[in-house]
């Protein structure tokens, strides 16, 4: 079995919210404490501001991060998918179609099933970065073409 999907999807998903969140709630306590120290009153722009970037942080993640699957592995004719502790065999041939996006960070790849499984009708996964962002990964490249074989068989 050979991996396809990148090893920076466990700090994408579990480490950098974490870190993200973090760094607004000690930007948030510290403004806080410095603006009660004069003994004035605490404004609230210090507060609004924090409050939009956790919320687009939230909206980003949501749409780019937290759909990714853990793990993708390629087995041959099939895929091991893993996510929060399911795993799924998806064969070649229930892939509909591949599709991969460039320029966004995390890359991203999602298939569409012809036959939903546990994970769902679309699963997305992250593939191994690229020194070139502006090409195609080979491991997106090589399924894409083992998928329409399997599919003609």
């Amino acid at each position: 079995m050979k991996r396809i999907s990148s090893r920076w999807t466990f700090f994408n998903k579990r480490v950098f919210p974490v870190i993200w969140y973090g760094l607004i709630a000690i930007f948030i306590l510290t403004s806080g404490l410095l603006n009660g120290k004069d003994g004035g009153e605490f404004k609230v722009m210090f507060l609004v501001m924090p409050i939009l970037m956790a919320g687009f942080g939230y909206f980003l993640m949501k749409r780019l991060v937290f759909d990714l699957v853990d793990e993708a592995w390629d087995a041959g004719d099939y895929l091991i998918l893993k996510n929060k502790g399911i795993e799924e065999t998806v064969r070649l041939d229930n892939i509909m179609n591949v599709s991969s996006t460039m320029l966004v960070n995390p890359p991203r790849v999602t298939l569409t099933l012809r036959t939903p499984g546990r994970l769902g009708k679309e699963i997305t996964f992250s593939p191994p970065p690229s020194m070139n962002p502006f090409k195609k990964s080979p491991i997106v490249e090589e399924l894409i073409q083992r998928v329409d074989a399997a599919r003609n068989r």
